[in-house]
């Protein structure tokens, strides 16, 4: 009987990770069900790419970023076999010594630079390669002092990260998952507040929108669409790059709407206010905070199956050489929920065309904006499903165009 019992617990624990994986797909997918829009998203009609872009002009995004992804990919191959290879081979000093916390934070403040170092010289391989395109400006010096600074602003954030699921991990061994995940919602609550204000200014000067045209067009169409735009900024992108963009971010004192200066200098007053439009609808349906509402379902779930996969890892618990197999197992988790949550801000990023759509009644300059942006930004119009599936939060151009033209037929068919 002993025997038995033996050989049933040790089935039952041979599950409990795959059951624990499965568990946080489930509850990700469930949380995208119940948070995806269902109302205020137009159906794209189909569209050809090449009736908007010319084979010569397909043929070069394509050129630029299936290298540029086979680049990114060959970083996470080099950053998963190095946090696979600590996983095996703890240093030393990890496993014995005083100050286990103290340890820990070194530790993670290691691991950021050390990651940051390995996958520089794709880094550079990569802009070196946006330079030849136009896309990057900024200088060698510039990007190397960039580096810098996100390799010590990530040192920062692991050093304290290690340190504190350390410190769960040896106060609750067997559910620190629990407080981990309230630590997980916590730090997405922190940095999606103090981000532009804290963050943000390290790498860019933001300045008040002045007044002009441009003010006066995001506060008429904020006033009709009834929503407070907060604060509207422009950013110095241009000291950087040639792409144009614009977003949201922040909650509460620090909510914003960010515009490229790219944006205000190469596009029209009506491809403007389409931008500003999207970003509005952004801020009408509340998407930052919706966004965190998704991270805080997801949590609890991501934190336990990372627990389960970080004790499958490593035997350590509770000590600083557990953080090799902690740091991994995050990286396996969150990239898996991240591909799930893409298919959410696909949605959310296509009710918000939809909004500027129906906000601007002006489907032809966002026909001409989506494309004359694809081309600044060299961006493949109609990427493989797959790509899109796996690492789109936005949809493809030609759903964007395809967007406006059911909205242009739309209006036609409705019109006396």
């Amino acid at each position: 009987m002993a025997r038995v019992a033996r050989v049933a617990r040790l089935d039952g624990s041979r599950w409990r990770l795959p059951l624990a994986l499965v568990a946080a797909v489930v509850a990700a997918e469930a949380a995208v069900l119940v948070l995806r829009p269902r109302e205020g998203v137009i159906h794209p009609a189909p569209v050809s790419a090449r009736s908007y872009f010319s084979d010569a002009q397909i043929d070069r995004a394509r050129d630029f970023r299936r290298p540029q992804l086979a680049l990114y990919g060959g970083q996470l191959a080099i950053e998963g076999a190095l946090l696979v290879l600590l996983v095996r081979r703890p240093p030393r000093w990890l496993r014995r010594g005083s100050r286990p916390l103290l340890r820990g934070a070194a530790a993670g403040a290691g691991l950021a630079v050390t990651l940051a170092v390995v996958a520089l010289p794709l880094g550079a391989i990569a802009r070196q390669r946006a330079v030849d395109v136009g896309l990057v400006t900024q200088s060698s010096g510039g990007w190397a002092v960039d580096q810098v600074k996100s390799a010590a602003i990530s040192a920062v954030m692991l050093a304290g990260g290690a340190a504190l699921l350390l410190a769960l991990m040896w106060r609750f061994p067997r559910r620190w998952w629990a407080p981990g995940a309230l630590l997980v919602v916590a730090v997405g609550v922190a940095f999606t507040y103090a981000g532009p204000v804290v963050l943000d200014p390290v790498f860019n000067r933001f300045t008040p929108l002045a007044a002009g045209q441009t003010r006066s067009d995001v506060l008429a169409l904020a006033r009709q669409a009834g929503v407070d735009v907060g604060e509207v900024y422009v950013v110095d992108a241009s000291r950087r790059t040639t792409a144009a963009n614009a977003y949201v971010t922040g909650l509460g004192r620090t909510k914003r709407v960010v515009l490229y200066d790219t944006l205000l200098e190469k596009f029209t007053r009506d491809e403007t206010r389409l931008v500003v439009a999207h970003e509005l609808g952004h801020v009408h349906y509340r998407d930052v905070p919706r966004g965190l509402l998704w991270l805080a379902l997801v949590a609890p779930f991501a934190m336990f199956a990372t627990q389960r996969l970080t004790e499958r890892l490593g035997p350590e618990r509770g000590t600083p050489a557990a953080l090799p197999a902690l740091a991994l197992a995050l990286a396996l988790v969150s990239t898996g929920m991240t591909t799930i949550s893409n298919q959410l801000s696909r949605r959310v990023e296509a009710r918000a065309d939809t909004f500027s759509l129906e906000l601007t009644s002006a489907p032809a300059p966002f026909i001409a904006f989506e494309r004359r942006i694809a081309l600044q930004n060299v961006a493949d119009p109609d990427p493989p499903g797959w790509l899109t599936w796996t690492l789109g939060t936005h949809p493809p151009t030609v759903a964007r165009i395809g967007a406006a033209v059911a909205f242009e037929r739309g209006r036609r068919s409705a019109a006396p």
